[in-house]
């Protein structure tokens, strides 16, 4: 099936991508120090290509955009358990929810006041950039895994079949590795470094807010970053046309800054280097959900 008119552009990404992770994983053979970082930038881009390809980029036929993207780079997550829950994510009226936004990094307060104090250091530290890049992969990584082995244990069988289709994944991916001889702690290494580099995109896409229209940030970065991440750091454009292609996201915003920045009361970055100003060795949210009614359900309703 021929890519969507124009979305050559995504398709032409995906297998420069795999072109370029193959020759840095064979140049980190012989040199796997100097091949670790360009390594967990393709990695980290390749992840942003899943994206794209979850939200019907650049085939129309999801198995199509599967099939191109379900090779895990980073070995981390399934490709259809980062669809449901992405998907799942996209339900605005509860972003920053702590049981139905997937992706939220809030917790109940109760449940916040009944965690041991070395685990709530730990989670305060992780809610700071530097935290967030280091510790990030680790604890996210953790939390996911032991709450699939729930669903699976329970029966699941949606997550069973994804993890299913996950592990021969791995070991394709791994075996890539293997052959062309570049160590296996290098790419370990090279993944943990393409986890940590979306952890600068997630740390603050969302924030918790009383209307969910002002919950999604805009970070104005045209820069590697913003590249990296294909402009979803345009995050409110991407929220309200979660169907445009990664590379119309500047023009609509473009078109529409003022009206978007309204749209969020005004959580806008202008730039990565911004955001590390602030936020590097400072949190930037609490880790219990400041707006959370415990006794009544979620206040982060909203409009």
């Amino acid at each position: 099936m021929m890519a969507e008119a124009g979305d050559w552009k995504t398709l032409g990404l995906i297998l420069g991508t795999y072109l370029a992770w193959a020759g840095v994983t064979v140049v980190g053979a012989s040199l796997p120090v100097l091949a670790v970082v360009p390594a967990g930038l393709l990695i980290a881009l390749h992840a942003s290509l899943t994206h794209e390809a979850v939200h019907g980029h650049p085939f129309r036929r999801a198995g199509l955009n599967e099939a191109l993207l379900f090779a895990p780079l980073s070995l981390a997550v399934p490709y259809r358990r980062f669809r449901d829950l992405h998907l799942a994510h996209h339900r605005d009226a509860r972003l920053t929810d702590p049981y139905d936004d997937p992706e939220s990094n809030y917790l109940d307060p109760q449940v916040w006041q009944r965690l041991p104090g070395g685990l709530r250091w730990v989670l305060r530290l992780n809610n700071t950039l530097a935290g967030r890049m280091l510790l990030g992969p680790l604890i996210g990584q953790i939390g996911f895994m032991c709450a699939d082995w729930r669903r699976a244990r329970a029966g699941d069988r949606e997550v069973i079949a994804a993890w299913g289709l996950h592990l021969p994944g791995v070991a394709l991916v791994l075996g890539w590795v293997w052959a062309v001889g570049m160590p296996v702690w290098a790419y370990g290494a090279a993944a943990y470094l393409g986890l940590a580099i979306l952890r600068i995109r997630t740390f603050a896409e969302h924030r918790a807010h009383a209307r969910s229209r002002a919950r999604t940030v805009i970070i104005e970065d045209r820069g590697l970053l913003g590249f990296l991440f294909l402009n979803n750091n345009l995050h409110v454009v991407h929220h309200m046309h979660p169907r445009a292609p990664w590379y119309a996201l500047p023009d609509l915003y473009r078109a529409g800054r003022a009206r978007y920045q309204a749209c969020n009361d005004g959580y806008v970055y202008r730039s990565y280097g911004a955001l590390f100003r602030d936020h590097l060795w400072r949190a930037k949210d609490p880790v219990p959900h400041p707006l959370w009614s415990s006794g009544q359900g979620s206040s982060t309703k909203g409009e």
